[in-house]
C-alpha cells in the first residue's frame, strides 16, 4: 500500500495537471498519467460513482470501453443495462448475461451481455454492461450514465500492481472519448503524452476532447487514421472493422537510407492481417520478422558508421551496443535516426534518441525494437517507448493522427509542457 506521503505527493501532482489545462477545463476532460516501473504499463485514475470511488485502470489506446474489478464497488447510481435495450446494442452487447450468486456490482440478471479482455493473459470473460456516473476533473459536471464492464478480481493478472482495470480508448460508441463527447459537446478526439520516467515527478497527460496542443507550441505532422476492416478483438460478429488505431507507414529509413523491404508487409490484406497498428499494451514495438531483421541490419550498420560498438544481444532485444561508445544527449543517445515513412509529402514519424535505445544495465543499450515472429497480426505495432515524450492527437472527426515525434529534442516533455 503506498504511504500517505506518496499519496500526498500524487495529489499534489495531479492538481498540478488541472494547473496545466485552466484553459482547457471546459473544452476537454484532463487525465494524469503515471508508468508503471516494472510493468512499463500507462495508468491513470478515474472516479466513479455516487461514492466518488477512485480506480486505477491502465491507458488502452485501442481497447473497446472501460472494464473494472467490481468486486468491492459500491454506489447507489449503480445499474444494469438491461439486455436488448437501446444502450445495450449502442454497447453491442450480444445476449444476457445472468449470475447466480447474491446479487452486486458484476452480478446481475438478465443483463446486457459483455465480454471484457484481459490481454495480459489472454481471457476473456463473461460479463455484462453496467452504467453508473463518471467524475471527471475539474468543474465539469459528472456524466449521469457512463457505460462500462466489470471483471472479477481474480482475472487481473499482467495489469500493473495497484491498477484493478483498464480504459479503452477505440473506435467504439462507449470508448472515453466517445461518450464524453456525446455528454459534452466537445469534439470526438482525444491527445496522449506518455510519461518516459516511472518516477513520482513524472507524469504523462489525457486529454479527452478540446485542443491539447498548437502548432505555435509543439511542432507537429499530420497522417490519416486507416480502418482494419476486420475485427482485431478476439471475439466480434463477421463484418466488423477493428477498433484499434492504425497508420500507412509506406517504408522505413535508418540514418536516411530506405530499408529493403517488399510493399506488401505494410499494407493491410483482406484478412485484416498487416499493416502497422499503435498500441498502448506493447512496450516495445515490434516489427515482422521480415521487417525487422532488414532494418535492425542496417541500424548496425549504421551505428557502426558512428564508431558505435555492439554488445551481446540481451533478450528480448537482438541488437545491443556498448554504453560507453555511445554519445549522449539531452534527447537522449545518439545514434541513427529511424523514420516511419507515411503518405504525403516529407511526412515521417522520426524515432530517435531516448525513443529509439533502451538501457538494459550499466553496460550495455539496446536497439528498442523486437522481433514480433514471422505470422503476426499487424506487421508492425508501435510500441509505448517509441511514443513516450511524444504528443498524440487522435482526431475521430477527421479520421487522423496529429504526432509531434520526440519532444526531448524540442527541450520539452509531457510534465512540463503547458498547452
Amino acid at each position: 500500500m503506498a504511504s500517505s506521503s506518496t499519496s500526498l505527493l500524487c495529489s499534489l501532482l495531479f492538481f498540478f495537471v488541472l494547473l496545466v489545462f485552466p484553459a482547457n477545463a471546459q473544452n476537454g476532460v484532463p487525465l494524469s498519467l503515471k508508468k508503471d516501473p516494472k510493468t512499463r504499463q500507462y495508468y491513470t485514475t478515474i472516479t466513479m460513482g455516487s461514492n466518488r470511488s477512485p480506480i486505477n485502470v491502465i491507458i488502452d489506446i485501442g481497447g473497446p470501453y472501460l472494464w473494472f474489478s467490481c468486486n468491492d464497488y459500491k454506489s447507489n447510481t449503480y445499474a444494469p443495462i438491461p439486455c436488448g435495450s437501446p444502450k445495450c446494442e449502442l454497447a453491442k452487447g450480444i445476449g444476457c448475461y445472468g449470475c447466480n450468486l447474491p446479487k452486486r456490482p458484476g452480478c446481475t440478471n438478465d443483463t446486457c451481455a459483455a465480454s471484457p479482455y484481459n490481454p495480459f493473459t489472454n481471457m476473456l470473460v463473461s460479463q455484462g454492461f453496467y452504467e453508473d456516473s463518471f467524475h471527471p476533473a475539474g468543474r465539469l459536471a459528472p456524466l449521469p450514465r457512463y457505460i462500462f464492464s466489470c471483471m472479477d478480481k481474480d482475472y487481473l493478472e499482467g495489469l500493473a500492481s495497484g491498477t484493478t482495470g483498464m480504459l479503452g480508448l477505440g473506435r467504439t460508441d462507449i470508448s472515453l472519448h466517445k461518450q464524453v463527447a456525446g455528454v459534452f459537446g466537445f469534439a470526438d478526439k482525444f491527445s496522449v503524452c506518455f510519461p518516459s520516467s516511472s518516477s513520482s515527478l513524472g507524469f504523462g497527460k489525457l486529454l479527452v476532447g478540446g485542443i491539447v496542443f498548437t502548432e505555435s507550441t509543439i511542432a507537429t505532422k499530420t497522417t490519416p487514421l486507416v480502418v482494419n476492416p476486420v475485427s482485431t478483438y478476439p471475439i466480434f460478429v463477421e463484418g466488423e472493422r477493428s477498433d484499434e488505431y492504425f497508420i500507412g507507414v509506406k517504408s522505413i529509413r535508418v540514418a536516411g537510407e530506405t530499408v529493403s523491404v517488399k510493399d506488401s508487409y505494410f499494407a493491410i490484406d483482406k484478412n485484416g492481417v498487416g499493416g502497422t497498428k499503435i498500441s498502448s499494451l506493447q512496450n516495445f514495438t515490434a516489427l515482422h520478422n521480415s521487417i525487422y531483421k532488414p532494418f535492425a541490419r542496417a541500424f548496425v550498420k549504421a551505428a557502426a558508421n558512428m564508431k558505435i560498438k555492439s554488445a551481446a544481444a540481451v533478450a528480448p532485444f537482438r541488437a545491443c551496443f556498448k554504453s560507453e561508445t555511445i554519445t549522449r544527449t539531452a534527447a537522449g543517445a545518439l545514434v541513427p535516426d529511424i523514420d516511419f515513412v507515411l503518405p504525403g509529402n516529407d511526412v515521417y514519424w522520426r524515432i530517435s534518441g531516448a525513443n529509439a535505445m533502451v538501457e538494459v544495465d550499466r553496460k550495455t543499450s539496446c536497439l528498442a525494437f523486437v522481433d514480433g515472429g514471422s505470422e503476426p497480426r499487424s506487421s508492425i505495432v508501435i510500441g509505448g517507448h517509441q511514443m513516450e515524450e511524444n504528443f498524440l492527437e487522435f482526431d475521430l472527426v477527421n479520421s487522423q493522427l496529429k504526432f509531434s515525434s520526440s519532444l526531448l529534442v524540442q527541450n520539452k516533455t509531457c510534465s512540463n509542457v503547458i498547452v
